[in-house]
């Protein structure tokens, strides 16, 4: 059985004991055997398996994009590759918020939601843009690394890289160890990926547990909008750029995706999700590791159209419970500010919650109004990290593409093999 195989599999048994689970406990005390379960072997476990992927992801960033920015040696093409990037993560966000808020008016899901038992949210304070623009250059790598900020390891990643391009012989030398470090990290990689099946039946499994489908129900309409959109966005929008640019075949991607694609469903973090993406796309899409390395870790950061679907039909949907009409200008207000948002909240813990707070206030909506949709917020979160993670993988590609930096043979052939079981990581 293929690894992708096996965590799908962990994936459907994790989803069923957890349903089981939470059938039986039927929001009661279920025993302490159960409890005793859930919390120190499903929780342990999966929390574990999040906190070994998230060990990877710093490392990974910092030494492949130093190899990758090196590889790369002229400036003029750093820059090309940023714009070509940057411009589609951005336009493929604009596209979904915009698409979102059509359907979430024509299916209406708010007209009729009780808005008196909405629970209690308090909104965060987003950071002011200046701010955002003036933190994306690290004063000190090594916080910046511990805090995990993507975007200044990113800027003192290609700082470095680019430095080692102009060193000479140190340069040269600095740059092996650099590779060779990078192949050892991209191994422990797929050493954590052999456990995956294990940590994602643990994950889905609490999750169910304590979730069920109660929410579901109770927000069906809403649900349903999000989700219908969301596939929308990954089975037609993603397909078309696709296409259009690279006249390859997108079924393929998305079935060379598939890894990387359960890991987001199972993790709910494109972060955590971010070694896997990277390894899948070279290894199995063949894209450079000096395009890979810089627009997985940038789109993991800014890269949200799932999370601007979400705001988009929330935004329509907290509009229509409260019984307030939004016009055209408000409309255009918030396709602007989430996907500026989409940039300006990168790095910051909650960010989708936060970013709709940040949209709800500049269209004079309640922010209160999110309460209504928590409860199943971290339900359409695991499908909306999965178009996350999948609009990374195609906009990486497409740059490959016209850099002429993409393996058509890996693309084409790899995913008959048995993934991770022998390959090395594309250089």
């Amino acid at each position: 059985m293929q690894l992708s195989s096996k965590i799908l599999l962990g994936m459907a048994l994790g989803i069923v004991v957890g349903l089981i689970l939470n059938m039986i406990s039927d929001g009661s005390d279920s025993g302490p055997l159960t409890a005793w379960v859930v919390e120190y072997i499903f929780d342990v476990v999966g929390r574990i398996f999040i906190a070994s992927l998230k060990l990877l992801v710093v490392p990974l960033v910092f030494v492949s994009l130093v190899c990758g920015s090196a590889a790369m040696g002229e400036n003029v093409k750093m820059g090309r590759i940023a714009f070509k990037t940057l411009a589609l993560y951005l336009f493929t966000t604009a596209v979904a918020i915009t698409i979102a808020l059509t359907l979430a008016n024509i299916i209406n899901p708010g007209i009729g939601i009780d808005t008196t038992a909405t629970a209690s949210y308090v909104a965060a304070t987003p950071p002011a843009f200046k701010d955002v623009l003036i933190g994306i250059f690290p004063t000190n790598p090594i916080q910046a690394m511990s805090d995990g900020n993507m975007l200044q390891i990113i800027v003192f990643a290609i700082l470095v890289g680019v430095a080692i391009t102009q060193a000479g012989a140190a340069g040269k030398s600095t740059l092996e160890g650099f590779q060779a470090f990078n192949d050892v990290i991209m191994r422990m990689v797929t050493i954590l990926m052999h456990l995956a099946p294990f940590g994602v039946f643990c994950l889905l499994a609490k999750l169910f547990t304590e979730e069920g489908f109660t929410a579901i129900f109770n927000l069906a309409l809403y649900f349903m909008t999000v989700t219908l959109v969301l596939l929308i966005h990954a089975g037609v929008v993603y397909t078309s750029i696709f296409s259009f640019f690279t006249r390859l075949n997108p079924l393929t991607l998305i079935k060379n995706m598939r890894p990387a694609m359960l890991f987001a469903f199972s993790t709910s973090s494109s972060n955590a999700t971010m070694p896997i993406t990277m390894n899948v796309v070279e290894k199995r899409v063949g894209v450079d590791n000096s395009i890979a390395s810089f627009t997985v870790p940038l789109g993991a950061t800014i890269n949200m159209d799932g999370t601007a679907i979400m705001q988009g039909v929330a935004t329509v949907f907290i509009a229509q419970a409260y019984g307030l009409d939004l016009g055209l200008t408000e409309y255009l207000a918030v396709i602007a500010t989430a996907t500026l948002a989409s940039v300006g909240t990168a790095g910051v813990p909650g960010v989708g919650l936060i970013m709709l707070s940040m949209v709800l206030q500049q269209v004079g909506l309640p922010v209160e109004g999110i309460g209504l949709i928590i409860g199943v917020d971290r339900l359409l979160d695991m499908m909306r990290t999965v178009v996350n993670v999948t609009g990374d993988g195609m906009v990486t590609t497409v740059v490959a593409k016209s850099e002429g930096l993409l393996d058509e043979e890996i693309f084409n052939e790899v995913s008959d093999r048995d993934e991770y079981s022998s390959a090395q990581p594309n250089s």
